[in-house]
């Protein structure tokens, strides 16, 4: 198997997820590359090239609102409307706008379908971007990690991005629903030590909800291993025991 080839339009799907349900995907990032603020060694779609230091080739606001239109006409039975994609959506310089422009076509054309986003976290302490996310209806929010050496090895994030700024920034973030990744093996992100870190910082960011899963597709670390489901449902009893907030694990 090979990895996830690239989304070649701006919206797609919709897609069965196994979180979502019925989701059309939204991906306002350019159809040639991943641009992403993380490198995760996990990512289904390969490395990173691009870190998002310049907007060459990203779609503008009146083609996504086109584009958004045109999908919702297609499609009237609907989970989720997602803004997920080639990358991180929020590194869009208009992602604010986007936001605001889509939640109206929602609310004009599928009141009832959750706008939700897929986000590595990393631009959550931006002011303005933060606002955005507040608008949506489910923000699921990627922390792996309790510390910045495991973030390091795990998501490699772009210079500057800070383990502190994150957890910050999603600090800040009303009900956020955190995402967590979980492998073994040439990095390993769930020892006893790594896990107290990682309760510690969700108990900081306060989360509305936990999601934890491991590897489902194939990724450019070859010496990862999954985690097993009976591991996953045990970290998200600690979740449950340690936070008092709903965890759920998702398995293959």
């Amino acid at each position: 198997m090979s990895l996830l080839e690239l989304q070649r339009r701006l919206t797609y799907g919709p897609i069965d997820s196994r979180r979502l349900g019925r989701s059309l995907g939204i991906n306002i990032l350019p159809f040639d590359r991943k641009v992403c603020t993380f490198d995760c060694c996990y990512c289904q779609y390969g490395r990173t090239m691009d870190r998002g230091d310049s907007f060459e080739g990203f779609p503008t606001v009146d083609e996504v609102v086109r584009a958004v239109e045109a999908a919702l006409w297609q499609n009237q039975t609907l989970d989720a409307i997602t803004f997920s994609g080639n990358g991180e959506p929020t590194i869009h310089p208009e992602f604010p706008a986007i936001v605001r422009k889509v939640r109206f076509l929602r609310d004009k054309l599928a009141s009832a379908v959750p706008l939700v986003l897929l986000s590595n976290s990393s631009v959550s302490l931006n002011e303005r971007v933060r606002q955005a996310i507040s608008l949506l209806d489910m923000r699921i929010m990627k922390l792996d990690v309790g510390g910045q050496e495991t973030l390091d090895d795990v998501n490699r994030p772009r210079r500057g991005i800070t383990f502190d700024d994150i957890v910050s920034g999603l600090s800040g973030t009303p009900d956020v629903v955190i995402q967590a990744l979980f492998v073994k093996g040439s990095v390993d992100n769930r020892t006893d030590t790594l896990l107290k870190e990682w309760i510690d910082a969700l108990t900081r960011v306060n989360p509305l909800e936990v999601q934890v899963y491991s590897l489902d597709r194939p990724v450019p670390d070859k010496g990862l291993e999954p985690v097993g489901m009976k591991e996953l449902e045990d970290i998200a009893e600690l979740v449950r025991s340690k936070l008092h907030v709903k965890a759920k694990a998702y398995g293959r």
